[in-house]
């Protein structure tokens, strides 16, 4: 899905984007970056699917200096992009999905456009983004104009000499939330970003609103719409526990969806246990609800391994899958155990690993 995170500071900004776009780093495994202004454009492109965020930028973000800047975690594309328009340099980040990028571009490139950024998926889609924008007579205009015209959702940061528009995709599927902190703005896909950097929420941007925000604070210039179809997947699987979207919390959500599972089951067991990371929500509001006791019989080995379902190709997926979660043979032998997890997509974790795993070491059901 991608995840943003953009800042207004008062003082040099490179410290607070680079912990706040970390805080974006289970939305994505392909690439990472930052773009500060400040006398000039800094930038920063890491590849990040074999290694933290942190790790690739920690360096770099000591040469960035400025008061505004944006960054993201990618699931696709290379970004931020500094580009050159008749509205001045700017430099873009988006999350989402455009589903119609190739048939955007040859519509493009016959009108003599040209792309830069290509790769092996075809043209950038934030490249194209950023093409349909600088087609309008305003930047509100030309985001309006991207809405119009792709099929998917983008939700968009775009990062000026003067501040950062703030537009969230029309069908509001990707969130886009403005935090404050002593006349300091951020912006950022997940709210979890803004708790440990002093920032409380302001505003939860509509379906298709766009926002200034500049050292001035924060100006209207599309009020969106209120028909939303935001991704309900957020809440079960890919937001992060301490993230609310629309001011419904994450891990309260998961919590009442394992309590309904354990009002409709009937299952004797001794205990309950969750898929980490994700699955722990639903197994401690299933836990909740039936009185039976939480264990872990799966712990995640955190510090090398991210999400199984997030990489792009099946072998590195399954690789994940197998090493990520260790098994505690003395909590998974000879017990009946309800496991919880949020979802089955392809199966990759649940079913050709985990329960495996349970088998192996002595599980009773």
């Amino acid at each position: 899905m991608s995840g943003v995170f953009g800042i207004v500071a008062k003082k040099n900004c490179a410290d607070v984007l680079l912990y706040g776009t970390d805080y974006h780093s289970h939305m994505g495994t392909e690439y990472g970056g930052m773009a500060v202004w400040g006398r000039q454009f800094y930038r920063s492109i890491h590849d990040i699917s074999k290694s933290q965020f942190k790790s690739k930028f920690f360096d770099d973000h000591k040469g960035m200096k400025g008061r505004l800047g944006i960054g993201v975690i990618s699931d696709r594309d290379p970004q931020p992009l500094l580009i050159g328009s008749k509205f001045g340099p700017f430099a873009i980040v988006s999350a989402g999905l455009i589903e119609n990028v190739n048939e955007l571009a040859s519509e493009l490139l016959k009108e003599g456009e040209t792309f830069g950024e290509l790769s092996r998926r075809g043209v950038n889609s934030v490249e194209l983004v950023a093409k349909l924008i600088t087609r309008g007579r305003t930047l509100p205009e030309g985001i309006e104009g991207v809405y119009d015209r792709i099929k998917g959702s983008a939700s968009i940061l775009l990062l000026r000499k003067d501040g950062i528009y703030a537009a969230r995709d029309r069908l509001g599927r990707t969130p886009l939330v403005i935090g404050e902190k002593d006349g300091e703005y951020a912006i950022a896909t997940e709210t979890c970003s803004f708790l440990n950097l002093g920032f409380k929420i302001k505003k939860y941007l509509n379906p298709g609103e766009i926002v200034f925000v500049g050292p001035g604070g924060l100006e209207e210039k599309s009020a969106g719409r209120m028909a939303n179809q935001i991704c309900a997947f957020l809440w079960i699987y890919t937001g992060y526990p301490a993230s609310s979207y629309e001011g419904i919390s994450v891990e309260l959500v998961r919590e009442r969806c394992g309590r309904a599972l354990a009002r409709n089951d009937r299952v004797k067991a001794d205990l309950v246990a969750g898929v980490p990371d994700s699955g722990v929500g639903h197994a401690i509001g299933y836990a909740m609800e039936s009185g039976l006791p939480y264990r872990r019989p799966l712990v995640k080995y955190t510090p090398g391994y991210g999400r199984s379902y997030t990489p792009p190709s099946q072998e590195i997926r399954d690789l994940v899958a197998t090493m990520k979660l260790i098994p505690i043979k003395d909590v998974i032998h000879g017990n009946r155990i309800i496991l919880c997890e949020d979802s089955i997509v392809r199966g990759t974790q649940l079913k050709n690993y985990t329960i495996k795993k349970l088998w192996e070491c002595g599980a009773k059901e």
